[in-house]
């Protein structure tokens, strides 16, 4: 991975009032940590690096007010906008951790050897994340994709990120 590799950690929502505020959709392990990054690289049309003015609590979730954004025809503007930060920014994690962006790319084998697919995109869900697995074209079942519930203590045996690999205990029909 290049160190200057963008990651998504969250995604401009709805605008909030009339004075530029936008509601802040956090894939942060701790939601409010996203704003201890700065400044946030917007992508949606194109790229803009842009400095959180002020944020706050709102209900059960975050709402921001960015610098220059003051009105709520520019904050309309930035709906549906992607924040990103460098992967070298983020926290070094201890071995048996990993970030969602360490595992898309990563082969999928089931304890039986059978090549499942590739990790696609991890999909959050209320109880647990889900590995999105696109299936090989040649899927002996048909298969075009493959939901895995990302718990490791019963799913997930082993993640090897030397040889990109994730074993899972799911049976390949399924």
């Amino acid at each position: 991975m290049s160190q200057s590799e963008h990651i998504v950690i969250g995604r401009l929502g709805a605008v909030y009032g009339v004075k530029g505020w936008l509601k802040v959709q956090s894939f942060t392990e701790d939601p409010e940590s996203i704003f201890e990054y700065s400044p946030w690289l917007l992508k949606q049309k194109g790229e803009q690096t842009i400095e959180v003015a002020e944020w706050r609590r709102h209900n059960k979730g975050l709402i921001a007010r960015l610098e220059g954004v003051s009105d709520r025809d520019q904050a309309a503007r930035l709906t549906g906008a992607d924040i990103c930060i460098t992967a070298d920014e983020l926290p070094e994690l201890a071995d048996d951790e990993f970030y969602w962006h360490d595992l898309i790319g990563l082969q999928v084998v089931n304890l039986q050897g059978y090549d499942m697919g590739v990790v696609e995109q991890i999909m959050p869900t209320a109880s647990n994340d889900v590995l999105v697995v696109k299936a090989n074209s040649n899927d002996a079942f048909g298969k075009s994709e493959r939901l895995i519930p990302f718990i490791q203590s019963e799913y997930i045996t082993e993640i090897n990120r030397k040889e990109k690999r994730i074993q899972v205990d799911w049976p390949s029909d399924f």
